[in-house]
């Protein structure tokens, strides 16, 4: 899950190439870059992560976290104010041992005699802390709920194993999705609608933990068992598929649920990760599209800015436009929230203790989930000068925002042109090494013409109301 990747290495590399050579081009050879508000491109869905495999529980004291340090956290994670604003809580559906996190309680435990038996599901109200962290996320307004599962029980599968890959049995098909939309029955029992529903965690990759196998075509059969499933229970979700480990892997899934009538009916949202392949084409699909899981790979934490590691904050910036832009995703879900020791993840929790720390890869992300709010969408912007990544967005309550990465070891000093609204006062914020979504007085308007200034190796948010 959580492999160093190509487009890694790539982002890297290209950063790094612009740290050694660029000398600021003259504005006379540089077309003026343009944002243009009025022009809706996709929107956007949210921003989000996950808890699952018992991480959840760290956040309710398991490893002797107090109180008023987890609410600081629940404050970073899901504050709009304090922190970031996180808008798409990812959960683990029932799985069995992980390598750190002893295990995901499943609501069926034992085979109860038979794919048509009558199942005897069990609910202890807690799911590994998980129905707590949904509470507190519903608290702060989260609004989507998404449950993955990255196994069926171990006596639905080929293997017997909820670990080591193996295959749904056919003859369970049925069983399974009703054990799906049990958690989600479940989960409305707590208060927490679950708005989106995945039955399956990198089906093209074999783990040694919980894992399960999916061709496209296996996929695209279940889903004919699922979807009417989902529909005939009267919960209001929708299902998800099929969180492939590559984003190029999973076009081969999305091709074949576009292909089958009633696969491409049962799924509202494609889903992949990016671990074995990058963001670097859009899914062949008009549904919305999820980047659900990525964290950069690495043995040690990291809390640093821009140090070449590829798991620093400026890495994670450059991955999350990408994103958006050359893979038109509609929401990107990191991995982790926060973990522990070597942890990928974007806060580090002590273990034991009553402490956490905070790296810049949580800045990356926050700087974008703070301002870029759900129902938002991302609008045009053109620009000439290679150094800086430009994206746009409007959100449903006219603000918009303008998120500048500047690769360049330089300052660059910009012009736009503004379409669709200007702001005599815009905000500004700065994301570096020193500073974490800091203000800044480096915009200034006249007309229609936005300037900044913008700091080297920088990310930069403008906010215009």
């Amino acid at each position: 899950m959580k492999r160093l990747t190509a487009l890694t290495a790539v982002i890297m590399l290209a950063l790094t190439t612009q740290a050694v050579a660029d000398p600021a081009p003259p504005a006379a050879e540089l077309a003026r870059p343009t944002v243009d508000f009025r022009t809706a491109l996709q929107p956007i869905d949210g921003f989000g992560f996950s808890m699952a495999f018992q991480r959840a529980d760290l956040l309710n004291g398991a490893r002797g976290l107090g109180p008023a340090k987890q609410r600081e956290v629940l404050d970073l994670l899901f504050s709009k104010e304090k922190g970031a604003g996180l808008s798409i809580l990812r959960l683990g559906i029932g799985s069995s041992t992980d390598r750190v996190y002893d295990h995901m309680p499943t609501i069926l435990p034992t085979d109860p005699g038979g794919p048509d038996a009558t199942p005897n599901y069990v609910w202890d109200g807690w799911d590994g802390g998980q129905v707590r962290l949904a509470k507190e996320a519903k608290a702060y307004g989260v609004k989507r709920f998404f449950a993955d599962a990255w196994s069926a029980p171990a006596f639905m599968k080929t293997n017997g194993s909820e670990n080591d890959g193996g295959e749904l049995r056919p003859e369970w098909r049925q069983a399974y999705a009703n054990y799906l939309v049990q958690y989600a029955k479940f989960y409305r029992q707590e208060g927490i609608g679950i708005t989106d529903l995945g039955f399956t965690n990198e089906p093209d990759w074999t783990a040694t933990y919980a894992s399960m196998r999916f061709t496209p075509q296996q996929a695209v059969d279940f889903l004919k068992v699922l979807g009417p499933t989902v529909r005939a229970s009267g919960l209001k979700t929708g299902v998800v598929c099929c969180d492939a480990a590559g984003w190029d892997r999973q076009v081969a899934y999305t091709q074949a649920i576009e292909a089958d009538p009633a696969a491409d009916k049962a799924v509202r949202t494609i889903t992949g990760h990016r671990y074995s392949g990058p963001t670097d084409v859009p899914q062949p699909t008009d549904k919305r599209v999820w980047m659900s899981e990525w964290s950069p790979d690495g043995s040690t934490w990291n809390e640093n800015w821009d140090d070449g590691s590829g798991y620093d904050g400026l890495t994670v910036a450059a991955d999350i436009q990408n994103t958006l832009t050359t893979g038109n995703a509609n929401a990107y879900v990191y991995w982790t929230g926060a973990s522990l020791g070597a942890t990928r993840g974007l806060i580090q929790l002590a273990n034991p203790g009553d402490d956490y720390r905070v790296s810049k890869r949580y800045w990356a992300l926050a700087a974008f989930s703070r301002f870029i709010r759900p129902g938002a969408v991302r609008v045009p912007a053109t620009n000439a000068d290679p150094a800086l990544r430009i994206t746009a967005f409007r959100n449903t309550d006219g603000s918009r925002v303008i998120e500048i990465l500047n690769s360049a070891t330089t300052a660059r000093s910009a012009a736009f042109t503004l379409r669709g609204g200007y702001d005599r006062h815009p905000d500004a914020y700065v994301t570096d090494e020193t500073r974490s979504i800091a203000p800044a007085e480096i915009v200034s308007t006249h007309g229609t013409t936005l300037t900044a200034e913008l700091a080297p190796r920088a990310l930069t948010t403008i906010v215009l109301d």
